[in-house]
């Protein structure tokens, strides 16, 4: 990915909002109830704020990507209180999580491509998220955002023509052709080789600085950590430590 390739970013859908992007006070949570209940995470508290790079470590089951699924609004919050984009979700509806979901980006380890779609067509079903952009921009976006990530050679090319890191390229394209003025990411480096998971890394940083938007990534690479604003550490569904 050329440097030149992060000149031109595409402009946001949506507007960066006031104070902490995300806030959490005293969040706990729990899967299964009675005897079968078991706590993951116990009385969280931190922010994140515009344009900081924020990375979740520690080892696996500490509970770093059940506090991803919170915060992005997969799992609902039972314990604690949890604001989002200035959105609380421990009061939130069904669709206020669906609302809070179009404004964030999701990057996952696995790029969950639909096999069936073009990287274009990949990139594009995120507009199903908002319908009030035209067509003819929803094409021009992602050829923008694919060209972005170095893969306007592969526009037309399906998942399983694509290296793995071509992939992650296209999912990486897809979580961020909305400008998302939130990005979680959980391992999006772990199946990539250096060079290129340095090249995903590198994006992001352009983006948090660029645009302001906030990143908060779960990571075991210490290739990576250089990124940082802030180390967050977990052990135990615990934050141990706040670094930097």
């Amino acid at each position: 990915m050329s440097s030149e390739l992060l000149s031109n970013p595409t402009p946001a859908v949506g507007a960066s909002s006031p104070g902490p992007v995300i806030a959490a006070r005293d969040l706990s949570f729990a899967f299964g109830q009675g005897e079968l209940r078991r706590q993951v995470l116990f009385d969280l508290n931190f922010e994140v704020r515009s344009g900081e790079i924020v990375l979740l470590t520690g080892p696996s089951g500490s509970g770093k990507t059940t506090l991803l699924t919170l915060i992005g609004g997969l799992r609902r919050v039972t314990e604690g209180e949890l604001s989002v984009l200035g959105r609380p979700l421990h009061q939130a509806t069904t669709a206020d999580l669906t609302a809070n979901r179009r404004d964030i980006g999701f990057i996952f380890q696995q790029h969950n491509l639909l096999e069936f779609l073009s990287a274009r067509q990949n990139v594009e079903l995120m507009f199903q998220l908002h319908p009030e952009v035209p067509p003819e921009t929803v094409r021009q976006k992602a050829v923008e955002i694919l060209t972005l990530v170095g893969l306007a050679e592969r526009l037309d090319y399906h998942p399983s023509r694509l290296s793995g890191g071509q992939r992650q390229r296209v999912a990486i394209a897809r979580a961020l052709v909305t400008q998302p003025r939130l990005v979680l990411a959980d391992e999006p480096t772990a199946a990539l080789d250096s060079v290129t998971g340095r090249d995903v890394v590198d994006l992001l940083q352009y983006l948090a600085r660029t645009n302001g938007c906030p990143i908060l990534m779960v990571t075991h690479d210490n290739r990576v950590l250089d990124i940082a604003d802030r180390i967050l550490k977990m052990e135990d569904g615990r934050l141990q430590t706040v670094d930097r």
